[in-house]
């Protein structure tokens, strides 16, 4: 869950973190990315990484649950999104710590 301030509780970001650990996830991601708010379908994802529909499907399984990508049916079809708030969040994390200790004595 992304906080309204867009902060991540520690086990957020490790599991945000886990989850583009892999690199046909973060493809994924990155195709996501890629495509903007209008998000892709599963055929057009595979069209794009060239993945197999299972390996796919187990991918969207985990990011979905990080909550890096978001799913709604539309007709027949399911469209992927990156969900840009959390990848966002998950993105600063790292850098909201920048040069806190710089100047302290050890």
């Amino acid at each position: 869950m992304v906080f309204p301030d867009g902060n991540l509780s520690i086990e957020e970001a490790a599991q945000g973190f886990a989850a583009i650990g892999s690199e046909a996830r973060l493809q994924v991601v990155l195709v996501l990315v890629r495509a903007g708010n209008s998000g892709l379908s599963v055929g057009d994802i595979r069209a794009r990484t060239g993945m197999p529909a299972s390996t796919l499907a187990h991918h969207l399984r985990f990011l979905t649950s990080a909550g890096l990508v978001a799913q709604e049916k539309s007709g027949r079809t399911v469209l992927n999104r990156a969900a840009f708030d959390h990848l966002e969040a998950l993105a600063g994390y790292i850098l909201k710590e920048c040069c806190a200790d710089e100047g302290k004595e050890s």
